[in-house]
């Protein structure tokens, strides 16, 4: 097993990727073509790590420590690792582009885990010299926190890769879960309803936001739909939606709710941007 990986995409998934694998003893290179975003991973991994040092759930050496199994880069000549983790943009040729040329510079052995929460892995093996090395590892946001991790076997993954993939999981703390190449995987196939429906009691005046939040809190969820949608991102929710929809043919029961459409149509993304279906600039 080995205890060196690289993390591609520094955004709030990407950094969350390596600050779990830092906390647990892995060196780490997170790597992002834009340096404003390299630096804004910096300051919030930093951000994290100060408030695990206030509520004393580790020392400040332990953040010394952790900090200095990273490493931030912009350079792609750096991703050199032999498991590379990509949570980068939900586009299939983008992800399969910067796969190849990572191939290029790494070994043939060289594991490729996709973060994608809803994209083919079969597709993106098509693409890729050594199939059988490109799996799916599937983190929920905050990365660093959040116990599941869907490792996802397409066509081609050699056992050997969900084997070390599996592991992985498990040295990280995570609870790993085998799925196998399927639209939305498990869990965003599953919870798709969870926020169409909600929205679908919106759009028909049949209940408010709050209303449906408090319900479904009220009823053990950690959080409701809105709420969460604002967390994970309104461009991100709706493009899992769009694929799904388009990958059952447009079955009714996967559209898109025009509710969504329009917030990412005016940026109100959630969280990120200050505002979505709740507003956060208060």
């Amino acid at each position: 097993m080995t205890n060196k990986i690289c993390v591609t995409g520094a955004g709030t998934m990407g950094s969350g990727i390596a600050l779990c694998a830092a906390q647990n003893g892995f060196h780490t290179i997170l790597f992002d073509t834009n340096e404003t975003v390299i630096v804004n991973a910096q300051k919030s991994i930093n951000k994290n790590l100060d408030t695990l040092v206030e509520k004393n759930k580790i020392s400040v050496g332990d953040k010394s420590d952790i900090l200095q199994r990273l490493i931030f880069t912009t350079k792609i000549e750096d991703c050199i690792a032999p498991l590379i983790i990509e949570a980068i943009v939900e586009k299939p040729e983008i992800k399969i582009s910067l796969f190849n040329q990572l191939a290029a510079i790494n070994e043939p052995t060289t594991i490729f885990a996709s973060n994608t929460s809803s994209l083919s892995i079969n597709l993106l093996q098509e693409g890729i010299s050594h199939p059988e090395r490109v799996a799916g590892l599937h983190f929920f946001n905050p990365a660093q926190i959040m116990k599941l991790v869907e490792v996802v076997k397409a066509e081609k993954t050699s056992n050997d890769v969900i084997s070390t993939l599996m592991q992985l999981c498990i040295n990280l703390k995570k609870t790993p879960v085998l799925c196998i190449d399927a639209p939305g995987f498990i869990v965003n196939r599953v919870a798709r309803h969870y926020y169409l429906e909600a929205m679908k009691l919106v759009e028909l005046n049949l209940a408010t936001m709050d209303t449906v939040d408090e319900i479904m809190e009220a009823s053990g969820f950690k959080m409701g739909p809105f709420k969460l949608m604002d967390l994970i991102g309104n461009d991100i929710n709706l493009a899992v939606t769009t694929s799904l929809y388009e990958a059952f043919n447009h079955e009714l029961r996967f559209e898109p709710s025009v509710l969504q459409i329009n917030k990412v149509k005016i940026n109100e993304l959630g969280r990120k941007t200050g505002k979505g279906f709740y507003d956060y600039a208060k």
